[in-house]
């Protein structure tokens, strides 16, 4: 049986506050910007910086790393609102090809969205492409409601 979609309970102003004050070494609204929420998805960017850069002037693993976790965790945060417990179990990702030297996106979608788990995946592209550099699977324990 399918997951309904819904709108998400967060908007983008309240992710940026929330994770503002909650979790401000992550940098959202300098290094990590959220485009777009919606029903079980989201887009987050990782602005360009030599910072994320690797010997041979390509956008480092690390990053692509932290973008996908952090996109995939925001969309859930989105759809179930500010749970900041909510917790990496598992991420794993295949990096496809090197991205170039410009910011990075990712789209994510939440495969599964249950009461003990999420599951989401993220697909990672260099700003004006198409073609994937990176795809990560995660999973997310949410902790029991009171």
């Amino acid at each position: 049986m399918p997951q309904t979609l819904s709108a998400p309970v967060l908007s983008i102003n309240d992710l940026s506050s929330f994770l503002k004050r909650d979790f401000p070494q992550i940098g959202i609204g300098t290094d990590f910007i959220i485009e777009e929420v919606g029903p079980m998805t989201a887009r987050l960017r990782l602005t360009y910086h030599s910072k994320h850069l690797r010997p041979g002037g390509t956008m480092s693993g690390p990053s692509m790393f932290a973008l996908a976790d952090v996109a995939i965790w925001v969309a859930i945060m989105a759809q179930i609102g500010e749970i900041p417990e909510v917790v990496t179990t598992n991420l794993n990702i295949n990096f496809l090809r090197m991205p170039a030297p410009k910011d990075l996106l990712a789209q994510v979608r939440i495969l599964k969205l249950g009461k003990r788990l999420a599951i989401g995946e993220a697909v990672i592209t260099s700003e004006g492409s198409d073609a994937p550099v990176a795809h990560a699977i995660a999973t997310y324990s949410v902790p029991p409601q009171r």
